[in-house]
């Protein structure tokens, strides 16, 4: 029998982060085609609970794909996000092979809001090798880096990916050095865009929670940064390239997090979880920071 449908609580930010506000209206349809018969998001997002039913999931799934951000972030994301733990595991499945197929859509903001549903899947025990293989072919290789759009809302590729690349670094059927190898290819992918909405941490959020997995050495922990530590020494004098001031910037908030520790994503009130060889990958940043700042002590 399926779990019984969560009690459903409106947040007050949604897939992004920081907080963010969008445009609001009071009822929203998911076709926005007025006669129609879909249902109303807005009007469930009043309900205390939502029951996961396999149409409303389609319809949810859909309007993931909508280039309205209102129906796509603050409606069919939030409340796909409290239906999953309800789902049935079929259903979970069905969902999860669709936001894998979704790394192929023509449109940036379908791309870019699977991730999301994925990690939340990931979190909740439900995982499938080929959603992972589809997010490895899409995530380095996505080049529209956009934080947000005026009119398209929060596109946020490189943070969005980065939950996801979290969630599966605590999934115990996940291969850790393959998943910081992946990580590590996102950041030296060649990029004109400089983040600017908080991806390098959330990207440095997710490395860490990967570097928390106990089955990694000393030795795993650290041999991802040595292609990075070659590419910074291998860096001519004049303006420092988007992607090399994005790495350095991931890998700062990775030495903190190796210091201070980790919280995975609602969970910020537990104690925070500790890398497992946190004061190697501590020297290792910093021996690897050190190589474009000298003046590091």
């Amino acid at each position: 029998m399926p779990a019984p449908a969560q009690p459903f609580h409106r947040r007050t930010s949604t897939a992004a982060s920081p907080p963010h506000q969008h445009r609001r209206v009071n009822h929203v349809r998911c076709d926005q085609e007025a006669g129609s018969d879909m249902t109303d998001l807005q009007e469930l997002l009043t309900h205390d609970s939502v029951a996961p039913t396999a149409e409303l999931v389609a319809e949810l799934s859909q309007a993931l794909r909508s280039p309205d951000p209102v129906v796509r972030d603050d409606q069919a994301y939030v409340l796909l996000e409290h239906m999953v733990p309800a789902m049935e595991p079929q259903l979970r499945h069905r969902l999860g092979a669709e936001m894998a197929a979704r790394f192929a859509d023509p449109q940036i903001q379908a791309r870019t809001f699977a991730p999301l549903i994925l990690a939340v899947l990931v979190q909740h025990g439900t995982y499938e090798s080929d959603w992972q293989a589809a997010f490895a072919r899409w995530y380095p290789a996505e080049t529209d880096l956009r934080g947000f759009h005026p009119e398209l809302g929060w596109l946020h590729a490189v943070a969005h990916g980065a939950d996801l690349l979290g969630a599966l670094g605590r999934c115990p059927q996940t291969d850790p050095v393959v998943l910081l190898e992946l990580g590590r290819a996102r950041l030296l992918a060649p990029t004109d865009h400089l983040f600017d909405a908080m991806e390098d941490d959330r990207l440095g959020r997710a490395l860490a929670l990967i570097l928390t997995r106990p089955e990694l050495s000393e030795q795993q922990s650290v041999d991802w940064l040595a292609p990075i530590a070659a590419d910074f020494a291998a860096g001519q004098p004049g303006p420092v390239p988007a992607y090399a001031s994005n790495t350095m910037r991931t890998l700062r908030v990775l030495y903190l997090l190796a210091d201070r520790g980790v919280r995975p994503p609602q969970q910020e009130d537990e104690p925070a979880l500790t890398l497992t060889h946190a004061e190697a990958v501590r020297e290792r940043v910093a021996a690897v920071l050190a190589i474009t700042a000298p003046y590091l002590g």
